[in-house]
């Protein structure tokens, strides 16, 4: 065997062992020999190294079967750090965490708006450099820095082509922070990330087709099969805020009219809400200067029956995106995410009975459907998921 083909396959090995020790550790060397099909001295081998790069421990002993009690394994979540960056549109949220996605450092930095290309990159620079000191205590242990960011990103170069919300270009924004800090860097869309967040820390682990529903002031998504991500052929799979649901809607962002997203994101939910009180809707909400969808979330909650009517609509429309989803990508689940899916207890009931009203067969009607238990800084774990991804995937190490 030549020399690179038996690097990848102890790399590749060492992946499986990884990878299974996170799912079901504490576990011991012999259960893991016996469920990944490697021999007891190659798990030996690769346990020792994974023990020398701090990335496993010893913990407790397990429960004997006639001999001498195993060693059982863990992953050492404490051995190294990751910074996660969450890219726009209004603000960059950057965190710091350990192995097991835990917020160790958080941080907002506002964008003021419009920026140019290279005030955009000078400020991810700025955000970074600010967490970095006030983590110092971990810079030595931090391995690598991901990005999530919003529009068409090109994860191999690490190329923003273009970021619509702030109406920015071909920004390499990968060689821009690689050429600042000695880190590894990763960029990739802000949907995808959201799955990888999904996949690694959320409700996601155990779901060979998924699907992450970002609804904010955009919309997108992100896929993942048999847990890689799906990018696309020119990387814009999972645009589905631009699918569109009527002809004669109302113009998105992109140019064309009646877009998903002109119909569910936060904006669109305030411009339907003016439009309808215009009209003499009934409502407390006629009185709020600058309406938000927010505000229309909090007046359902204050019991106002006009702003549960709207949300229970865009539940609807959310729905319907989602049997067109479900038809086309067939997943086994969807998860929603963003600002809007705050609005969970009111959009979610709608959502599902449409599904089933629309879906093609029984097992599309099933198909599971979830609110994000994430939180606030669930895109900057995406972005944090995409270095992880580096140590635990199939396709390589970083180099430790």
């Amino acid at each position: 065997m030549k020399r690179g083909s038996f690097q990848e396959m102890k790399s590749l090995n060492k992946s499986i062992i990884l990878t299974k020790i996170l799912n079901d550790g504490p576990i011991s060397r012999a259960q893991i020999a016996k469920e990944t099909k490697l021999t007891p001295p190659t798990v030996g081998t690769l346990v020792k190294e994974l023990m020398d790069q701090k990335m496993v421990l010893e913990s407790s002993q397990g429960v004997s079967k006639g001999g001498r009690k195993p060693t059982m394994l863990i992953i050492n979540q404490k051995a190294y750090y990751m910074i996660g960056i969450d890219a726009g549109p209004s603000k960059i949220d950057a965190i710091l965490t350990d192995l097991s996605g835990k917020v160790i450092t958080n941080l907002e930095y506002k964008l003021s708006l419009p920026m140019t290309e290279e005030q955009f990159l000078t400020s991810l620079i700025d955000v970074t450099e600010a967490i970095l000191k006030q983590s110092s205590e971990y810079v030595d242990d931090i391995i690598g820095i991901g990005v999530a960011m919003h529009g068409v990103v090109d994860a191999e170069t690490g190329y923003s082509f273009y970021a619509p919300n702030l109406d920015l270009h071909n920004m390499p924004i990968a060689d821009t922070l690689s050429n600042h800090f000695s880190y590894l860097v990763k960029v990739e869309n802000d949907a995808r990330a959201l799955a990888l967040a999904e996949k690694w820390f959320g409700q996601g682990k155990d779901s060979e087709r998924l699907v992450v529903v970002n609804i904010g002031n955009g919309v997108g998504a992100g896929v993942t099969i048999d847990g890689e991500l799906y990018r696309g052929e020119s990387h814009i799979a999972g645009e589905i805020g631009h699918m569109t649901i009527d002809l004669h809607g109302e113009r998105c962002t992109c140019g064309n009219r009646g877009c998903l997203q002109t119909l569910i994101s936060g904006p669109a939910i305030s411009a339907r809400t003016k439009k309808l009180i215009d009209q003499g809707a009934a409502t407390s909400l006629s009185q709020v200067e600058q309406l938000t969808a927010f505000d229309v979330f909090q007046a359902a909650e204050a019991g106002d029956l006009f702003a549960q009517e709207v949300l229970h609509d865009t539940g609807s429309y959310i729905g319907i995106g989602l049997t067109n989803l479900i038809h086309t990508l067939n997943p086994s689940q969807i998860v929603l995410d963003g600002g809007v899916s705050k609005a969970g207890k009111y959009i979610l009931p709608t959502i599902k009975a449409t599904i089933d009203e629309r879906a093609l067969t029984k097992t599309a009607k099933q198909t599971i459907i979830n609110i994000s238990e994430l939180g606030d800084h669930s895109t900057a774990l995406g972005a944090v998921a995409l270095i992880i991804v580096e140590l635990f995937a199939k396709n390589g190490e970083i180099s430790i």
